[in-house]
């Protein structure tokens, strides 16, 4: 079980980076959306894709089945694509189509189902042709084409695709023995060392295969600029986050500071007025202060602006006890 999890999280985001490396083509008319859950229980799509244009087709061969939503089930090199998961996926896409505010906005026609799994799935192809009387159709090296349901559906299993079209996908592997291979894959992410996913793909499979990588030129400057990223990334996170922290600070201070000021100059005008109302009824000090229950000396300089500026409006008379005016 401690494997398991570890192993979602550890092979899963290198997945949803490979699957963008692989449709980088045609990147800019799909969308891609991981993990996409359904409805508020948790049941998630490993990767959902949809097409932006209806009438473009996908250019890579791993894409080529799609249509306008695309539903992608991911099995890492630990795992086995079984009977139940076919069901499972299938049930999912079902609900995300009926998951929708608006009657059939997401026809079942346009909708595909992509397993990808490193082992060939030799009992569930099986089952599909047995009990389904299914077709399966070899349509190149590792992929394979499911004939006979509605729904488009196709299987890829990764250690079978052509290294020549598919090496990102291919290598994402806990078995790469062969350093050419790990020589090619380093080559292939220095042309493309700023592109944050093939960073996290190679990074995972240099994890995942580490002694293969040990004599890799470049290898040493590799792994220390991933490690840098990391750390430039989480100092740029930490900084990022005491600066928004203390924004926050200064917008509470500076907020609490403009309430005190307007609730001071407005318990101020409060007082000018009612003073210039007292004063215009020729009462004196003394009574005044009595009537505000308030300490004689405490009022005396209003009562002493108001009696000198009679004139002046309450908005003056505050410029005038505040100095903003001459």
């Amino acid at each position: 079980m401690e494997q398991k999890k570890t192993d979602v999280t550890y092979w899963h985001p290198a997945f949803y980076a490979d699957i963008q490396i692989e449709l980088a083509d045609d990147a800019d008319h799909l969308v891609f959306e991981n993990e996409h859950q359904l409805g508020k229980n948790p049941m998630e799509i490993d990767v959902l894709i949809i097409r932006k244009e209806k009438n473009r087709p996908v250019k890579k061969n791993i894409g080529k089945i799609f249509r306008k939503y695309n539903i992608i089930e991911y099995k890492s090199p630990y795992d086995t694509l079984s009977v139940d998961d076919f069901y499972k996926v299938y049930g999912y896409t079902c609900f995300y189509k009926a998951d929708v505010p608006f009657r059939n906005s997401i026809p079942i026609q346009e909708m595909t189902i992509t397993f990808v799994s490193e082992k060939y799935p030799l009992k569930l192809i099986r089952h599909l042709t047995e009990i389904h009387q299914y077709k399966i159709k070899k349509m190149e090296a590792g992929i394979y084409q499911v004939y006979g349901d509605l729904i488009p559906i196709q299987i890829i299993v990764t250690k079978n695709l052509s290294e020549q079209k598919n090496l990102w996908l291919k290598s994402l592997t806990n078995k790469l023995s062969e350093p050419k291979k790990a020589e090619k894959l380093v080559a292939e992410y220095l042309k493309h060392s700023k592109n944050d996913l093939y960073r996290c793909v190679l990074e995972t499979i240099i994890r995942a295969n580490p002694k293969t990588f040990v004599e890799v030129n470049e290898m040493d400057d590799i792994i220390m600029e991933i490690v840098q990223e990391k750390f430039d990334k989480r100092l740029k996170e930490a900084v990022e986050k005491q600066v928004e922290e203390r924004t926050k600070e200064i917008k509470k201070n500076m907020a609490e500071s403009i309430t005190a000021q307007v609730t001071e100059k407005t318990r101020l005008m409060d007082s000018i007025l009612l003073i210039q109302k007292k004063c215009r009824k020729d009462k004196s000090l003394s009574v005044i202060a009595d009537e505000m229950e308030a300490e004689p000396e405490k009022i005396r300089f209003i009562y002493d602006l108001v009696c000198n500026h009679t004139e002046q409006t309450v908005e003056e008379l505050y410029e005038l006890a505040t100095g903003l005016k001459a």
